[in-house]
């Protein structure tokens, strides 16, 4: 008789883990918006983006780095002291503005600190869902934590804003503070699988080089991350700024560009929350793709909106589809990874996402001016439209299924595991 498996909603485990993640995201958003507004009162707009710019650089350097640390050391205990440091640090910043005005060098101090443990932090969080469920069920707990994200950053600058305007930049520090120490107190509990033990390398160099191999010459990693990168390239934070000067380019204003973002998220929501109780994802590459044509034509169709109406539409159907690619890419990868690479993996896929991203914000803005927002999302358009081509054109992407390995199996695509 087939064991039963509890689906992730109803896993205390795995509520335990989404209560800490979600949890410490709301801090993160909360922690923003105190670094922001602290920057901003003590030095104006450029030491804002001073201070903004030390917390995101270290974070981008060393965040390969902080995928070795997460293989070689757990997830687990690696997201613990990440939290706890973060904690101490922020409960610590707060103490002190209580006391006496921050200044720019101070608060460019706490953003090198973050940027650091975010580095390490955030591969292992993101290593650690195949620990704390079955692998058939990872596609839920994706959709989990979808939601969860969405929950946080509509929670979060709701607090940060509260927080702000009664207790300044020290109580909003301090809130930061006491959601990454409620993030700690749920975590510890939290059980988790161990796998077998990788051998040790000769350093960290080499472990490093060891996870990019890995990558590279598994045969549906090196064109998953592809298309993972190529399909967060807009969605990160560039259609953010499109969509500001797509509602002042049309006369809508601020509230209409409020209303799209507000269904764009609705949008994100709805996919996690579908995929969450869902019991399985069939066809999860051609689901993939199919997901990001769509999100390919609603961009296009978004900078031609003719009235508000349409656009809020097209932002609600670019969040839902959106957000299903965002679960099933994450859920292919933790499926598809040897558990042993999982935190040097996920460095890969959240750099892409983190560091092409960025890359776009001078271009939306040249583009707008230039051509207008219709062309910016019609750009938007093309490159989701080359994520899905390039998923539909490669056998084992298109092929890709979301079912747990047999009993006794070897993980998935052992053999391609470098062994030098």
């Amino acid at each position: 008789m087939a064991e039963f498996v509890r689906p992730a909603h109803r896993d205390i485990n795995v509520l335990r883990w989404l209560a800490a993640y979600t949890a410490s995201v709301t801090g993160d958003v909360v922690y923003f918006l105190a670094l922001s507004w602290a920057a901003t009162r003590t030095g104006g707009p450029s030491q804002a983006g001073l201070v903004v710019a030390a917390g995101a650089l270290p974070r981008a350097v060393l965040m390969l780095g902080g995928g070795v640390v997460a293989d070689r050391f757990g997830p687990r205990r690696v997201a613990v002291i990440s939290d706890t440091v973060r904690c101490v640090v922020i409960l610590t910043v707060a103490a002190a503005l209580m006391s006496a005005s921050p200044g720019v060098w101070l608060l460019v101090a706490v953003a090198l600190i973050f940027g650091v443990v975010d580095a390490v932090f955030m591969p292992a969080v993101g290593a650690l869902p195949p620990r704390v469920t079955t692998t058939g069920q990872l596609a839920r707990v994706q959709g989990m934590r979808g939601l969860s994200i969405r929950l946080s950053n509509a929670v979060g600058p709701l607090l940060a804003g509260a927080v702000l305007a009664t207790g300044g930049a020290a109580g909003a520090f301090a809130a930061a503070g006491v959601l990454f120490a409620g993030s700690l107190a749920v975590l510890l509990p939290v059980r988790i699988a161990t796998p077998a033990e990788a051998p040790r390398r000769a350093s960290a160099r080499h472990e490093l080089g060891d996870g990019l191999r890995y990558v590279r010459r598994h045969r549906t990693l090196a064109s998953l991350v592809a298309v993972i990168g190529l399909s967060e390239m807009c969605f990160s934070g560039p259609v953010a700024t499109g969509l500001v000067l797509l509602a002042d380019e049309r006369g809508w204003g601020a509230s209409g560009m409020g209303w799209v973002a507000s269904a764009f998220s609705v949008g994100g929501a709805a996919a996690g929350l579908i995929l969450t109780v869902s019991p399985r994802i069939p066809r999860a590459g051609l689901a993939m793709s199919g997901a990001l044509l769509v999100t390919a034509a609603g961009a296009v169709a978004l900078g031609q909106a003719p009235s508000l109406p349409a656009a809020v539409g097209f932002g609600a159907l670019i969040g839902l589809t959106s957000g299903l690619t965002t679960v099933v890419t994450g859920a292919l990868v933790q499926t598809e990874t040897d558990p042993r690479y999982l935190g040097r993996v996920t460095s890969v896929t959240t750099l892409c996402t983190l560091g092409l991203a960025p890359a776009l914000f001078p271009v939306v803005g040249v583009t707008v001016a230039l051509w207008g927002a219709d062309a910016f999302f019609a750009g938007c358009g093309a490159i989701c439209l080359s994520a899905a081509v390039l998923g539909l054109a490669v056998p084992v992407l298109r092929r890709a299924e979301l079912r747990p390995p047999k009993t006794g199996s070897a993980a998935p695509n052992d053999r391609n595991v470098p062994t030098g």
